[in-house]
């Protein structure tokens, strides 16, 4: 392997107390869009804060029990312009939404400041039907949510974390074959390296663990992007690397594997990693190129990553990213990756204009890899690439929906499960193809 050498919301009283309660809702604004493939687009029946957007988190989950469930971890409107409060909507079988307010320890629903880009929250439902919620952390000690039980109220469990007291930013968490939830967070605020560390969530036990650091070096920050669990329990990491303490600006963007079975790290082909890897030993997916600079100028114009989003096809990952390069225009271009002969082999997905800091990727037999990506303009906005060979061809993937952020997670039906932001209008959209 390679190796190199970063609204205003005004509620009245009863609004209010309507907004404590798990509220259902008949089917909402049902609408059956066509573009090349057919899109199922429905407007989620709640108020979305303007703050509900970020790249790396994980805010929808699915679950198949009498049918497709879907939960979508989403930023509600606060008391002021400058706050929101977090919910979950939930869409069961039958198309019917039902919304859970996250509690704290009052029983009122928690409240935060806006924060764009980190105070947005990531949900995974384990193997016995809890439902799990990290929300609004920047550098915060944990805010952690979760019901006790399937229908339960989901309330402030904070307290049952590890690593009490540091400050936790960018939660990414999903569901493992056997129920286990793992969770990557960057973890502590200092000035001079923020690691990445890696938990576990034990279902049976109902007990959170840490399992490692899995990445840190001096004077960098680990940013993580993306995990997910192979049929045969492997977890796989996708994260970044920034100059310390932060920046929106990253580089040499980076995959490591986990195998609970073993307790050990490898690369993408298999060799032992030992963690904490660094820059220097991480399997570097995008590399430094032509004029690209660690810097923490948040003006920086220089070739970098950002964002980035993980699949698999098996037990092999497929990657999206954006990186804007020295002859991009200062546009940042989708690409696509994957491992091939000992590094990873790359293509581009679209170079046609400015993105947005939002990306997804699905992997089937029949369609391969699907690529999604948000231009920066446009009524239709959210695109679908698929690659025949090399060549990459984009599709509208929300017709008639200005969506401006983006995630996806795939069902297990075999459908893309969409969810759509468009935070000029507060709206979130469902979508499915």
């Amino acid at each position: 392997m390679r190796r190199p050498t970063a609204r205003a919301y005004a509620a009245s009283a009863a609004a209010l107390a309507a907004l404590l309660t798990l509220v259902p809702a008949a089917q909402a604004d049902s609408t059956d869009l066509t573009a090349a493939a057919t899109t199922v687009i429905e407007k989620v029946p709640y108020a979305m804060d303007s703050s509900n957007q970020a790249a790396w988190w994980t805010p929808a989950a699915t679950y198949k029990g009498r049918g497709q469930y879907t939960y979508f971890a989403f930023n509600e409107p606060g008391a002021t312009a400058a706050t929101h409060r977090p919910a979950i909507a939930r869409r069961d079988p039958d198309g019917v939404w039902s919304r859970l307010p996250l509690l704290d320890k009052s029983g009122q629903q928690a409240e935060f400041a806006d924060d764009n880009g980190h105070n947005q929250p990531s949900v995974a439902r384990d193997g016995s039907g809890r439902l799990h919620v990290f929300a609004s952390m920047h550098a915060n000690p944990w805010r952690y949510f979760r019901t006790e039980a399937p229908g339960g109220d989901v309330t402030d469990h904070a307290a049952e974390l590890p690593d009490q007291g540091v400050g936790i930013t960018y939660p990414i968490v999903t569901t493992a074959p056997n129920g286990d939830l793992y969770l990557a967070a960057r973890v502590g605020a200092g000035a001079d390296q923020r690691p990445g560390k890696l938990y576990r969530w034990d279902n049976a036990a109902a007990q959170w663990s840490v399992v490692a650091t899995f990445a840190g070096a001096l004077n960098r920050s680990v940013y993580p992007d993306d995990l997910t669990v192979d049929a045969a329990g492997r977890v796989h990491l996708l994260y970044e690397w920034a100059k310390a303490p932060a920046t929106g600006f990253r580089h040499q963007l980076s995959y490591l594997r986990y195998d609970p079975a073993t307790g050990a790290f490898t690369d993408s082909a298999g060799a032992a990693a030992t963690t904490p890897v660094t820059p220097a030993t991480s399997d570097v997916i995008q590399d430094l190129t032509a004029g690209e600079e660690w810097s923490i100028d948040n003006a920086y114009t220089g070739p970098a990553v950002q964002s980035a989003k993980l699949t698999l096809d098996g037990s092999t990952p497929k990657v999206a990213y954006r990186y804007r390069s020295a002859d991009s225009g200062g546009d940042f271009r989708v690409y696509y990756a994957s491992p091939s002969g000992g590094d990873w082999a790359r293509q581009t997905v679209y170079a046609g204009g400015p993105t947005t800091v939002a990306l997804g990727i699905t992997w089937d037999e029949a369609d391969a890899g699907r690529v999604y990506y948000v231009t920066g303009s446009g009524t239709d906005r959210v695109f679908a690439a698929t690659a025949a060979g090399s060549t990459w061809t984009s599709q509208s993937a929300a017709p008639g929906v200005s969506a401006d952020r983006l995630a996806v997670r795939r069902d297990s039906d075999g459908n893309d499960v969409l969810y759509l932001p468009d935070t000029a209008h507060g709206s979130l959209y469902y979508g499915r193809r």
